[in-house]
Parts: C-alpha cells; structure tokens; sequence
C-alpha cells in the first residue's frame, strides 16, 4: 500500500495539550488521542504548528512523539511534524528524532525567511534525501510569508525522490486544481482547511489533515468519507452544521480556537504558550453558545 491509499481520507493535526504550570499535559493528551481515534479517524499528525511544536523543546518533542507511539499502540498510522526555517537544523532532527513508527514525517515549508521557488526545492530536496521516511510538504502560506507555487510541487513530486505528497493550504482553489490535475501517480493531495475541505475533496484531493477534527472527529470524518464516497449531498449537510465552529476556531489564531472547544467538551486545561493567547471572552462565549445548541 503506498502513502495515498494509506493516508486516504481525515489525518487530525493534534493539539498538545498543557497543565496550568505550561508542563505537556500527558494524561490529556493521552485521553485526546483515544477520543480521535475511537471518532473514526484514519491517521494522526504529532507536532504540526497546530501541536504548537516551534514553543516546544527538544527533548519535549521526543516525548510527545514516543508518548503518542505508545499511546496509538498501531491502532492508526502516525505522521510526525518536522518543519521549521533552517534547513540544516531539520536535517539534524530527521537524523536522530524517534521515526521508526510513523508512516511519515509533514514539513511545513520555511517560515520567515521567504525563500524563492528555487530555495523552497532545495530546502525540500535536502530534507527528503535526509529523511528516514516519506516527505509530506505543508504549503501555508498565511503562517510562512511565502506560497510554494505548483510548478514547484509538480516540480517536487516528479523530481525528488521521497517527497510523497503535500499538504495544501493556501487557499488558492485554482493552485489545487493545478497540482491535481498534474500530480504523478500516487501523489498524496490533502486539504488543509477545514473550511474549504468539501469542495477540495470534489476537485479529487484524498483527503484533510484537519484541525476540527480534534473536537468532531466522527462528524469531519464522517463528511470526508462521503465526500469520498461521492456523496457531496450528504456531505454538505454534516459540514453545515460545523461551518460556525471553523469560523469561532480560526477567528483569532490556531491553536487557541480549537484549545477553547476542547476545555469545554472537558478534554484538557485551555492553556497555550505564548506568544499564542487563550481565546477572547467573546469568542470564547460563542465555542460555549455553540456546543450547547449541539
């Protein structure tokens, strides 16, 4: 089985839960990836920006991916986070962090330093001859300054060896359109907006690596699976009932939206490190608004 069947339908992009005293909070995360699991969702990603891994140390890196190993025990594959800005510091981390058991690792492209298309192939063309296992590249370009255009995905996809797929979220439907269109054989193509995954999953990508899905696994899972299925009709009336709740997670910042969900369904403390905030009153008034009409 290649990554695109493997990885064919809802990854969950997981928080890291934190105690008041700003310590991992192990026991909710351990509760956080069982709820996941047990809604239905086909694999887990450890240490996204979502995980908040660039306010994490080293050594509490290890931890959290050796922990969620253990606590996933096979149950569904494991992707591993490891994106940052200096190249060579990721080849370093590639090198010696526990990779054994994930099915691959997701690198958002660098942050900050804006590199140009030719930058963004070399950095990536570095990390997949260093990598273990299968690169996932993460284009973002609302948190990286920068969009990795399609020629330089297609340009990746069909020249680098050991780059696998791409998660894409740049918001540009017609840039997705694109690398759909052109991807090679096997190319794994998954949203990552919430938002706007329904109708990516009509242009034929094979899945999302969601941020809701921490709080509504069964429900998102249950609308990528439809959406899969052809059935957009269906589809669409599940994702409508989520359409409020998108706009209360990704209002002020990521994760503290979906943290805020999280502490009133009573799965962790709502504590973020800085410089992220908790949520606003306000916003905050309307995550509690919402699950009560639910």
């Amino acid at each position: 089985m290649n990554l695109r069947q493997a990885l064919r339908g809802t990854g969950v992009a997981i928080v890291t839960p934190f105690s008041k005293d700003l310590a991992v909070d192990f026991d909710a995360l351990g509760k956080l990836i069982d709820s996941i699991i047990n809604g239905g969702v086909e694999y887990i990603v450890t240490l996204g920006t979502t995980g908040e891994a660039p306010v994490l140390s080293r050594e509490e890196k290890i931890a959290v991916i050796e922990f969620t190993y253990a606590q996933v025990n096979g149950r569904v594959p494991v992707v591993v986070g490891i994106g940052g800005n200096d190249s060579y510091s990721l080849v370093k981390e590639l090198e010696s962090f526990p990779l054994d058991k994930a099915i691959a690792v997701l690198s958002t492209s660098p942050y900050y330093n804006k590199p140009s298309q030719q930058g963004l192939f070399e950095h990536y063309s570095l990390l997949a001859k260093a990598s273990p296992k299968p690169i996932i590249l993460y284009n973002v370009p609302g948190r990286t300054g920068r969009n990795m255009t399609a020629a330089t995905t297609l340009r990746l996809a069909r020249e680098v060896p050991n780059i696998a797929g791409i998660k894409e979220a740049s918001g540009d439907m017609q840039q997705c359109i694109e690398i759909l269109r052109h991807r090679p054989e096997g190319f794994l193509v998954v949203s990552g907006d919430d938002a706007l995954a329904l109708p990516q999953l009509a242009c034929g990508m094979d899945g999302v690596i969601s941020v809701a899905a921490n709080s509504f696994p069964k429900e998102f899972s249950a609308i990528v699976r439809l959406c899969l299925q052809q059935d957009f009709v269906a589809a669409k009336q599940v994702n409508d009932n989520l359409v409020d709740a998108y706009d209360l997670m990704f209002s002020e910042n990521n994760p503290a939206g979906v943290k805020a969900f999280l502490f009133e369904m009573g799965l962790l403390q709502n504590v973020v490190r800085l410089p992220v905030v908790p949520l606003s009153k306000e916003l905050h008034l309307g995550v509690k608004k919402f699950l009560n009409k639910q």
